[in-house]
C-alpha cells in the first residue's frame, strides 16, 4: 500500500460532482481553465487544500481538506459551480432551461446535488485517493492512472506515494468507497 502522509488539522471530504445530464464539457482546454480560475477565486475567498483530484469528461472526484472548524464545503462548491457557470456561458451552448431551475438562477451546466462522504481515517483517506486516482482507468479513459493527464496522480508519484506504475493491477478498495 502507498505511504499517504496527510495533515491531521481540518476536516477532510471526498466528493463527486458531476455535470448536468453527463455532459462531457469538463476536459475541454477552456473548461479546465474556468475550473481553475473558479477553484481559485473560491480558495482565495474561503480556503480549502485540496489533497487529491480527477477530472473526467462529465464527472469529477476530489479530497478536500478545510480549515479547523470550518465545515463550509457547500459553499465552497456553489461559488466553484457559479463561477465556472459565469466563465464557459460565452461559448457553451447550454440547453433550454426548466421552470425549476429558472426559480433557483440555475444554468443547465451541473447537477444540483453532489456526493460528499467525511474521511473519517488515514485508511479511508488512503481508499478515497485509491479510487480518485484509478477513476480514469475504471472509466475505459485511460489504460493506467500515469495516463491520464488531468490528474494529481503525477503530484503524488512526485512526492513519493505512489510509483508510477501504481495501478497496474486494479486498487483493493473498501465497500461503499467512491460512491457516484
Amino acid at each position: 500500500m502507498p505511504n499517504y502522509r496527510r495533515c491531521r488539522e481540518g476536516t477532510t471530504y471526498f466528493f463527486t460532482v458531476v455535470t448536468h445530464r453527463r455532459r462531457p464539457i469538463l476536459c475541454d482546454t477552456r473548461s479546465r481553465r474556468a475550473l481553475r480560475d473558479a477553484i481559485a477565486d473560491a480558495r482565495a475567498a474561503h480556503p480549502f487544500a485540496i489533497e487529491a483530484w480527477v477530472l473526467l469528461p462529465e464527472h469529477l472526484h476530489c479530497l478536500w481538506r478545510l480549515p479547523d472548524e470550518d465545515r463550509d464545503y457547500s459553499l465552497r462548491w456553489a461559488l466553484i459551480k457559479a463561477g465556472f457557470t459565469k466563465r464557459i456561458r460565452a461559448w457553451l451552448d447550454t440547453p433550454e432551461t426548466c421552470r425549476s431551475r429558472e426559480r433557483h438562477r440555475e444554468a443547465m451546466v451541473w447537477q444540483r446535488r453532489f456526493w460528499e462522504h467525511t474521511i473519517r481515517d488515514d485508511r479511508d483517506f488512503a481508499a478515497h485517493c485509491d479510487y480518485v486516482h484509478w477513476n480514469p482507468v475504471k472509466h475505459g479513459l485511460a489504460a493506467a492512472p500515469k495516463d491520464w493527464p488531468h490528474s494529481t496522480f503525477h503530484r503524488f508519484v512526485e512526492k513519493g506515494i505512489y510509483t508510477a506504475c501504481w495501478g497496474a493491477d486494479p486498487p483493493r478498495l473498501p465497500e461503499g468507497v467512491g460512491q457516484e
